[in-house]
């Protein structure tokens, strides 16, 4: 088995030569910083409202090389968090973003059709099983758009000996992360936006972007870089920085058949610390575990990219989840960071000055989201007050305790909710303090993870 911090999916796109750093000082209407989903989306948004725009991007690697081409490719609506948003932004409210978040999952697709881009794009009902005892208790009644499967319904769809029942949302789609990060950069180049990789922003003045070579002048800056955001001073206390690693099978076309996993559905399980699991065009199975370790303020290498205890633990709950998978092999392993936000919701935040925005928090679900926030970001930049700029997602989040608490009272809840959901999966009775401790952060009204 292979670790790789880039990913399988980096390869198997191809990725395109790298673009020239920024050289000299370049003055626009707006500039992006981050060359992931959420920034590429903004630049798009930014062209299809005002195609005489002039939009500089600035990315300290390369595009899509971060967490958006690297992730488990699930292209989520926020329907499973309906009853949430009803409780954070009322009714009206939280139907709205729901419904936006459905809209975004549909023009994916839509974008990727339209401008002839193969990323894979498959359209298919998300699922949530229940995996082990208990998880079915953290959902109340399906809420509109999802619908309650029993054990004979989910099996019918993905046939694992451990899924009891589970959740069918039915908007819901996968992607090859890659591929549709690099098609959307090759799209921006074609229209017009300078991209400029290897281009580290030192520090952001207003909208004055500033590398170590030279300087962005624009009327509006968008800072787009996930969990890196925390290094910006305003975020430090918005956000929490977890990681999530995955595993990938070799081809097992004959597994994926005989266990009726034809659909091509995205499933996730009840767990706080879920676990996530999809198939590829090529018939491989993808293996995903939430449950690594926290970073100290707004770390993303090292063990949030590749960590072999967590990796292992990924490896051996795959061949739990199917068994018939013992024996066959695993090709590949990587990770990244995820930002976590107290809410479980990516939030769209003003930065000091009045002419710079950040979008950050998409704990673990950016592909469909990401989309959307581009949009209410492309609106913001170019100072529209459209539905998109008053979605209830723009505003700054709650705040999360401030380093060193941070990062060791998250340390220590991750450690119990791992404990606890052991336990659960075993069937034993946790110990009182995992209990107690795993309780904390929905006590607190603030996520971990899920």
């Amino acid at each position: 088995m292979r670790h790789d911090a880039h990913g399988w999916w980096i390869e198997e796109a191809g990725p395109p030569p790298p673009l020239p750093p920024l050289a000299g000082d370049v003055d626009t209407d707006v500039v992006v910083i981050g060359g992931g989903f959420t920034g590429m989306w903004t630049a798009w948004h930014v062209l299809e409202a005002d195609p005489g725009a002039r939009v500089v991007m600035l990315e300290a690697d390369r595009c899509g090389f971060g967490p958006s081409g690297r992730n488990g490719g699930f292209v989520q609506s926020m329907t499973l968090s309906r009853p949430t948003l009803h409780e954070l932004f009322g009714v009206p409210g939280g139907d709205e973003l729901v419904a936006a978040s459905e809209d975004s999952v549909r023009a994916i697709g839509a974008w990727c059709e339209a401008e002839g881009v193969d990323a894979w794009y498959h359209a298919a009902p998300h699922l949530i099983v229940f995996a082990a005892p208990g998880q079915e208790d953290k959902f109340g009644v399906p809420g509109e758009g999802v619908v309650a499967l029993d054990a004979t319904q989910v099996r019918a769809r993905c046939d694992s000996p451990l899924f009891t029942g589970g959740l069918k949302a039915a908007v819901g789609a996968t992607v090859h992360p890659a591929r549709l990060a690099f098609g959307l950069r090759e799209r921006l180049l074609a229209r017009g936006v300078r991209i400029h990789e290897r281009s580290r922003v030192r520090a952001l003045d207003g909208a004055v972007a500033r590398t170590d070579a030279a300087r962005v002048r624009a009327g509006a800056a968008v800072v787009a870089v996930g969990p890196a955001s925390g290094a910006l001073r305003p975020l430090r206390d918005r956000l929490t920085v977890s990681s999530s690693h995955i595993v990938l099978t070799e081809p097992v076309p004959d597994v994926v058949e005989a266990i009726g996993w034809t659909g091509g559905e995205a499933i996730s399980d009840g767990r706080t610390l879920l676990h996530y699991l999809r198939t590829t065009r090529d018939g491989r199975i993808l293996f995903g575990w939430a449950g690594g370790r926290m970073a100290a303020g707004a770390r993303t290498g090292g063990r949030m990219a590749i960590d072999a205890e967590v990796i292992a633990r990924a490896r051996a709950d795959l061949v739990r989840f199917f068994p018939a998978l013992a024996g066959r092999r695993v090709d590949r392993a990587w990770g990244g960071p995820i930002d976590v936000s107290p809410t479980h919701l990516p939030f769209v935040a003003p930065l000091p000055g009045g002419r710079a925005h950040a979008a950050f928090g998409f704990t673990g679900n950016g592909v469909g989201p990401s989309h959307l926030a581009g949009r209410a970001l492309a609106a913001l930049a170019l100072g529209r007050s459209d539905a998109a700029a008053r979605l209830p997602i723009v505003g700054p989040p709650p705040r999360v305790p401030p380093e060193p608490l941070r990062v060791i009272g998250a340390a220590a809840i991750r450690r119990a909710l791992v404990a606890k959901e052991a336990a659960e999966q075993d069937g034993r009775a946790a110990n009182p303090l995992a209990r107690a401790l795993a309780a904390l952060p929905e006590r607190m009204g603030m996520h971990i993870v899920r």
